[in-house]
């Protein structure tokens, strides 16, 4: 118990000086220790990467989870080390409510028959954001995680002791300069010769002797001012070689950013798929129940991606047919222009977009401009027939707004 007391009681002194040496700096009383220039630049960069970490973390939760109060639990779930129970996504609900509406609405009906096959389509596309976030929560979320609570702890815990050895370092400083102009003071008052007619001689005595007390304690300071020369030192290495695998921390986390983009292609290459697919159903099934009129895609959201990256395989978007589509090689041109309109079917239609054609059988088209367009029998679905004065030719259908 005596042992625990006096050590309580040295903690104290040591934080009650800490305390007065940092308040002195604050009101420009006291001397501090700089940092060099390369160690300031070193605590700059692992501040900025821990701010920004904490930020592109907390977005990319949004992102893959939007709700607040899920992401609540979710988090509660982790605290508590306990599993996240699965949750069902927004699309595989829709399609849930899509598969009982169709069934009571009647499953044989064509507004039956079309929910099923929506349904069918949001399922996939569901299970598709399911992947999506499992994945990305793996390669993505969790070493950004795992960097904060972690390897920033311990640099943190690190820095902080830094702080407390440059503390005790500039006490220390400060004591001894104090010692040095007392012993000096002291000095001074006993070099003067005594008078020992004086009633009171003893005063150089005592003079001697301090002199002599502040020399001990100069010694002293200087003692206590080595050792915590000695510890700063130490600190502020460990400190710089934690600081340095910022370096380290960085390209881990560049390569978790690719893994991240890579899933997120694949989630929106798969969404693509399932869509086109879908809209190749409706568009059978549409022209199936009404014989004679045009199908297609009347309003698309956003121009078509013409380029994907060469290194993601899964990102890869399947293209509009080449001109062997529509015809043999050779003779495209001259059968579009053999062809003649249809009687009935063909349209109006709205330039969305610009499109630069690729060879002759194809028609360039500028924004805003008017044509009639048409399909033939056997062409893909993806293009039709476009016709501007005399002029004829392929235009992709995602480019064109469909006018009555």
């Amino acid at each position: 118990m005596d042992f625990n007391m006096k050590k309580l009681a040295s903690d104290a002194g040591i934080f009650f000086t800490r305390a007065v040496q940092f308040t002195e700096e604050k009101f420009g009383q006291a001397e501090k220790t700089e940092l060099d220039a390369h160690f300031e630049s070193l605590l700059a960069r692992a501040d900025s990467t821990k701010n920004w970490t904490e930020k592109i973390l907390r977005q990319t939760e949004v992102l893959l989870q939007p709700n607040p109060s899920a992401r609540v639990e979710e988090f509660l779930y982790e605290k508590l080390d306990r599993k996240v129970p699965s949750r069902v996504t927004n699309g595989e609900l829709l399609a849930q409510y899509m598969a009982e509406a169709a069934s009571e609405l009647g499953p044989t009906t064509p507004y039956g028959k079309t929910l099923i096959k929506v349904a069918e389509a949001e399922k996939h596309l569901g299970a598709a954001e399911r992947d999506f976030i499992h994945t990305a929560s793996i390669n993505f979320l969790t070493p950004l995680r795992n960097f904060l609570e972690g390897d920033w702890k311990t640099i943190s815990k690190e820095r902080r002791l830094l702080q407390n050895r440059r503390l005790d370092l500039d006490a220390s400083k400060a004591r001894l300069k104090k010692a040095k102009a007392a012993e000096a003071k002291a000095t001074c008052e006993g070099d003067t010769v005594p008078d020992f007619q004086e009633t009171r001689p003893r005063n150089y005595i005592l003079s001697a002797s301090a002199s002599a007390l502040w020399n001990d304690e100069v010694d002293k300071a200087e003692q206590e001012l080595r050792v915590a020369q000695t510890e700063f030192d130490r600190q502020a290495e460990v400190t710089r070689l934690l600081l340095e695998g910022i370096s380290s921390t960085h390209v881990n986390h560049l390569r978790c950013l690719h893994e991240f983009i890579e899933s997120q292609t694949t989630y929106y290459a798969q969404c693509y798929r399932h869509m086109l697919d879908l809209q190749k159903q409706l568009g059978s099934s549409q022209g199936a129940m009404f014989p004679g009129t045009f199908v297609g895609t009347a309003e698309p959201a956003s121009p078509p991606l013409s380029s994907t990256s060469p290194t993601t395989t899964a990102a890869t978007m399947p293209m509009g047919p080449s001109v062997a589509d529509l015809a043999p090689p050779g003779e495209a041109a001259l059968r579009l222009e053999e062809v003649a309109p249809p009687a009935s079917g063909t349209r109006k239609a709205r330039v969305l977009y610009d499109y630069e054609a690729s060879d002759s059988s194809e028609l360039a088209l500028l924004a805003d401009e008017l044509i009639t367009v048409y399909s033939l029998p056997g062409m893909d679905p993806d293009w039709l027939i476009g016709e501007r004065g005399n002029k004829k030719g392929k235009v992709p259908v995602t480019y064109l707004e469909l006018l009555s």
